[in-house]
């Protein structure tokens, strides 16, 4: 039995994403990604090849479809969710705070970078319980109104438990404290209580 998975008009790590899902769910003898673009086609090749299935891919339209067959070394349905977890430490979880400071990622195309930290923002939610705290200062709490790519994502994250801080004095700055949809208001020294207390601390 097949299953078909139309990735088309999706940015990354979207098309990923859904084919690990696809493979954690398993009950297939061969899966086909629908893909529009080479990003795409590369990291979702890439990754089905990291769990030993053979892929194929051939152009489909202004596309790609990329078919994958689950190689002897594969793991089985029952195994699956078990191989693509991501790897835990033993013992007790770390405390990760995130700190982001800017609305864009990177230096360089500002459109570019701002794809990127939405990517990122959507993404981060792959860190699972680690993922302690996340901090926005400076131009990030631009993230954090009801204008943002990402405010649902962030709605969502505080829904399901994440704490998030933004920066009382940043958003005053700006001009955004009324503004302001997700999160809790703070001041510096808790951010800096947070660092102190964090495992570890990812600038961006």
């Amino acid at each position: 039995m097949a299953k078909i998975l139309d990735a088309n008009g999706l940015s990354c790590p979207a098309p990923v994403l859904m084919t690990r899902d696809a493979v954690e769910a398993g009950g297939f003898e061969e899966l086909e990604v629908m893909v529009d673009n080479n990003g795409a086609k590369e990291n979702v090749s890439r990754f089905l090849e990291s769990q030993n299935f053979s892929v194929s891919v051939f152009p489909k339209d202004a596309g790609y479809r990329i078919v994958a067959r689950p190689g002897e070394d594969s793991p089985g349905e029952e195994s699956r969710a078990g191989v693509i977890e991501p790897l835990v430490v033993c013992g007790e979880r770390q405390k990760i705070m995130v700190l982001a400071s800017t609305d864009r990622m990177g230096f360089g195309d500002d459109g570019l970078g701002k794809k990127l930290m939405v990517s990122f923002i959507k993404t981060i939610k792959e860190m699972g319980e680690d993922l302690w705290r996340l901090v926005f200062v400076n131009n990030g709490v631009k993230l954090t109104v009801e204008e943002s790519p990402v405010i649902e994502d962030l709605l969502a994250y505080e829904e399901e438990g994440l704490h998030i801080l933004v920066c009382g004095t940043c958003l005053e700055h700006f001009g955004l404290l009324e503004a302001k949809k997700a999160g809790e208001t703070t001041n510096m020294l808790d951010i800096v209580t947070a660092m102190q207390i964090a495992d570890k601390v990812i600038k961006i």
